[in-house]
């Protein structure tokens, strides 16, 4: 009995230092900013961790939506248990269907095994979906009845299959017009808008370019293992004063092919292509050229390639062939 209790103790010592840890890992990237802006974001994002309400977050493609759901999630009661994302842009009705649910054997062509679905997956955690927006009306009555039951059924199936999980959402659209012309659900829309964390864009935050520039110099030049650069003063001004349509993603970017193409010791005017009118002497193949703009599409739409191939002008099937034709991976 003495010997049981012993290792009953040691059990729990090691149990709360592996959460220790896990909780050590899930807070490596915490936000970055020091703006009023920011400072009212990481405010909203303490206080509704707290709460297990749903969460809407709002702002531009490339803000970093899923970064402040990662950090509701990781200051949550929720956090000892998964974080499930889904993109729900980048699939099919059908697709995000059985993403969602799962589906049973033999549910359709090519389903071979039982699979379990993200919301079961997310059973005493959080699901993040993402691109909210872009989900059709059917499954837009699926996904409120599951919100309401906490309770689904696999495609294919017929067991009833219950989950405890959290809702966080993520959209760059405004959902409220989407209601109003009748393209979104106005119940769901209140189902998951309880709460509204609105993320600012780049521009209206800009004293904190320096400290994502610093962060991303450091991040990439331990990643390629090459010894701390810096940056010019003239060219983090000019930072400062860019635009960023893209965002902090656009940033980071910028600041990952900058260390790549620099030769010196810290980056400079050149190393910034600053618009579409500056143009990369050091790539010279058209083809070369073509797996740079794919891959900065990709990443300005989040990887949607439904929107990216818009944008380019091509369609899915092309987008998949040089995705692959490249080995283009999202990061």
């Amino acid at each position: 009995m003495i010997r049981n209790a012993s290792k009953q103790i040691l059990l729990a010592e090691e149990n709360e230092a592996l959460k220790e840890k896990v909780v050590s890992l899930e807070n490596v990237e915490d936000m970055i900013g020091r703006s009023k802006a920011m400072v009212k974001v990481l405010k909203q994002v303490e206080h509704v961790a707290q709460s297990d309400s749903s969460v809407i977050i709002t702002g531009e493609s490339g803000t970093g939506k899923e970064l402040i759901a990662k950090a509701i999630h990781s200051n949550s009661q929720r956090k000892f248990f998964p974080l499930v994302s889904v993109h729900c842009g980048a699939l099919t009705e059908s697709l995000l269907e059985s993403e969602l649910f799962g589906h049973e054997k033999g549910a359709f062509t090519g389903a071979m095994y039982n699979r379990k679905g993200r919301f079961e997956m997310a059973d005493g955690g959080t699901i993040f979906l993402d691109e909210i927006a872009t989900i059709s009306p059917k499954m837009q009555v699926e996904l409120l009845r599951v919100l309401e039951s906490k309770s689904f059924v696999r495609v294919g199936g017929n067991k009833e299959i219950r989950s405890d999980f959290r809702v966080i959402c993520a959209t760059n659209r405004d959902l409220k017009s989407m209601v109003e012309n009748g393209t979104f659900r106005e119940d769901l829309y209140y189902r998951l808008n309880v709460v509204n964390i609105h993320v600012p864009p780049l521009r209206e935050r800009i004293e904190d370019t320096p400290l994502l520039v610093d962060y991303f110099i450091k991040k990439y030049c331990l990643s390629m293992n090459r010894p701390p650069v810096a940056i010019d003063s003239s060219a983090l001004k000019r930072l400062q004063e860019f635009d960023f349509p893209g965002n902090v993603r656009e940033l980071e970017n910028m600041i990952e092919r900058a260390i790549v193409i620099g030769n010196g010791k810290e980056i400079r005017m050149k190393d910034l292509p600053m618009g579409k009118d500056v143009i990369d002497t050091s790539i010279e193949s058209l083809e070369d050229h073509e797996k740079v703009h794919v891959q900065q599409i990709l990443q300005k739409y989040n990887w949607n390639i439904s929107r990216a191939a818009k944008a380019l002008k091509v369609d899915r099937v092309t987008l998949y062939k040089k995705i692959k034709k490249y080995g283009l991976k999202a990061e």
